[in-house]
């Protein structure tokens, strides 16, 4: 058995949720917030056999979709103002950071 810890980006999520409910694919969601843009994520904890780990990484990879994004760079109070304006930037967000762990015991009560 295997754990497997995914973090998606919020838009994301409910699609993934929903894949997992048709695939009777058990998962706990979380919300949590991370990366450099603090934006908000999901995290989802999914406990599955290791020969469903491949189907489970391939819904993930399906659902969760890089997109680019606008952010302005936040502003550095140590220069002088006119070395702190600041111009959108485009950076790339989105898709998936999974993590597969072993799971040495597993009980449902």
């Amino acid at each position: 058995m295997k754990m497997i810890v995914a973090i998606v980006q919020d838009k994301d999520s409910n699609r993934l949720s929903n894949q997992f409910i048709e695939q009777n694919i058990r998962a706990t969601k979380l919300s949590t917030t991370g990366g450099f843009l603090r934006s908000g994520n999901t995290t989802f904890l999914i406990g599955i056999e290791d020969e469903r780990v491949d189907e489970v990484m391939a819904l993930i990879k399906e659902t969760s979709h890089t997109r680019d994004q606008f952010m302005t760079p936040p502003v550095n109070m140590d220069v002088s103002m006119d070395q702190t304006a600041s111009y959108p930037v485009e950076v790339t967000v989105g898709g998936a950071t999974c993590f597969v762990l072993p799971v040495e015991a597993f009980q449902q009560f």
